[in-house]
């Protein structure tokens, strides 16, 4: 039997044993750099399987190590996220999350399990592979400064050194059977804008007497978006959008202050450096010239994500092989983030998405929204794929 054939069948088998693990870590979710029971979990299915060499790193991080034949030769690494999000569940299902106000809303779940499963399948496999395979469990993806900076901080990518990574992401745009490739530019920068405007409050029917903080929010938040449509080359996606507003007044009260968050996210460096700067002069203009003071605070976020074209060619081509070139999808340039983008910067990587969906069985929502949920045969389909994937690019 060849390989591509063994995998299929161990994925197919470990299938129900990888759904139950992925309810119990749906049941079970945990924020971001609190993943102290996911993670023990994770060690303990992988001890299962004799796999000895387990390393912790960022407090709640794993790198694992599978050595082949001629372990030298070659090494891959596997990334799994393991965090959750502060959602409360609205799914009625009978793995729903037991930590209210906590939720794997955004499919890490899924990650994990499948690399669980993938470490099930390779551990059995060395014999018919040359090279290392290394395993990231990583926390934080969800939150600033993001797990994979500091697992790269601590060495995750050295001793063995790393050649390639790859990152396997649910989509639920995409049917389950489906998986998603772009090459090149794909996933945005993203940076926190925090804002704070201060004025003088008073009655709202004596406006001649108070600086108004809100007139000068609603003008501040209009020229930023203008000056983003304005400034920006039309040819360099950028999105500036404000996600709270808040405004403590009354029908008759002008507050003292006004709050802002919002994001900005772009795919250029040089453009991204000089929205900062624009941003920060324009409203300390604007605070200043209406007779208030501003402070607007950027927290610089992950940056963009770039498939290597060399590496995802050869990882589309494989999973072609591996579904069939008719459930491969061309993937257009999406502008959420991920930390997975500080890996394609330190490495030659491939983030590649899985489908999910499934409109028959209602499996339609949205990542990051209280119904998000997947079609579980996508278990079985991304953890032989991702096993396969990782044993052909050793043998690239």
């Amino acid at each position: 039997m060849d390989l591509q054939n063994k995998i299929k069948r161990a994925a197919k088998e470990l299938a129900p044993e990888l759904v139950q693990i992925r309810r119990h870590l749906h049941s079970n979710p945990e924020l971001s750099f609190q993943e102290y029971n996911t993670v023990a979990f994770v060690r303990s299915e992988l001890e299962k399987l004799g796999i000895n060499q387990i390393k912790s790193l960022a407090k709640t991080g794993l790198e694992v190590i599978i050595e082949g034949k001629n372990p030298n030769k070659k090494v891959v690494a596997l990334r799994a996220d393991m965090d959750a999000l502060p959602i409360i569940e609205a799914n009625e299902v009978s793995y729903k999350s037991k930590n209210t106000g906590v939720m794997h809303a955004c499919g890490h779940d899924v990650h994990t399990t499948c690399l669980i499963g993938v470490a099930k399948i390779l551990s059995n496999e060395k014999e018919n592979f040359e090279g290392t395979i290394k395993l990231i469990f990583q926390p934080g993806e969800e939150k600033l400064p993001g797990g994979a900076s500091l697992m790269i901080a601590e060495g995750v990518l050295e001793n063995p050194n790393v050649n390639a990574i790859l990152g396997q992401h649910v989509m639920p745009l995409l049917p389950v059977g489906k998986i998603g490739f772009r090459s090149g530019l794909y996933m945005a920068s993203t940076d926190e804008l925090y804002v704070t405007i201060k004025g003088k409050g008073g009655h709202g029917a004596m406006p001649h007497l108070c600086i108004d903080p809100v007139v000068i929010a609603a003008q501040m938040i209009i020229t930023l978006q203008q000056l983003v449509s304005r400034q920006a080359n039309p040819i360099v996606p950028s999105v500036l959008s404000f996600g709270k507003v808040i405004a403590n007044g009354a029908t008759n009260v002008i507050p003292n202050e006004v709050y802002l968050e919002g994001t900005f996210r772009t795919l250029d460096e040089k453009w991204r450096e000089k929205a900062h700067e624009l941003m920060l002069r324009t409203a300390n203009s604007i605070a200043e010239g209406m007779g208030a003071s501003v402070a607007f605070e950027i927290r610089k976020g992950y940056p963009f994500l770039q498939n290597n074209p060399e590496l995802t060619d050869r990882n589309k081509k494989a999973a072609s092989e591996y579904v069939g070139s008719e459930n491969i999808i061309d993937l257009d340039i999406w502008m959420a983030a991920e930390d997975f983008a500080y890996f394609s910067q330190a490495t030659q990587a491939c983030f590649y998405r899985l489908g999910t969906r499934n409109e028959a069985k209602g499996i339609t929502s949205g990542v990051h929204t209280p119904t998000f949920d997947i079609d579980e045969d996508a278990i079985e389909i991304g953890t032989g794929l991702m096993a396969y994937l990782a044993i052909k690019e050793l043998g690239n």
